[in-house]
């Protein structure tokens, strides 16, 4: 059974920085591109970052690009999301999301709060 497991979540104020793991199981992880996606209270999920089965390709939302990387460890099926200069609207949950011709996973999110 296909599982994501996020961690790393938690609360830091304005200009600090905290690194999201999610850990894969129960499918063949190197073959999947990655995604990170969040949801903010009363807004709808948005994709933040990608990253292709190789992880030799990434892209970015607008408001994280230059602060945000996302990275991809097929030998510890395990994604990152390394998160710099956080600012009070990157408050949000944060949710792992594997996908491939047409399949899809998603983890149960971690929550992140950026506040002084």
């Amino acid at each position: 059974q296909a599982q994501l497991v996020e961690s790393g979540g938690g609360l830091v104020q304005p200009g600090g920085s905290l690194t999201l793991s999610c850990a894969a199981s129960g499918f063949t992880f190197r073959r999947f591109a990655m995604s990170w996606y969040r949801q903010a209270p009363g807004k709808e999920r948005e994709l933040v970052a990608h990253i292709t089965s190789t992880g030799d390709s990434t892209n970015y939302a607008d408001s994280v690009e230059g602060r945000f990387t996302i990275s991809k460890n097929n030998a510890k099926n395990t994604v990152y999301l390394q998160m710099n200069s956080l600012k009070p609207d990157d408050t949000a949950v944060y949710y792992c999301n594997a996908f491939l011709k047409g399949n899809a996973y998603w983890g149960q999110g971690t929550q992140v709060t950026v506040s002084s």
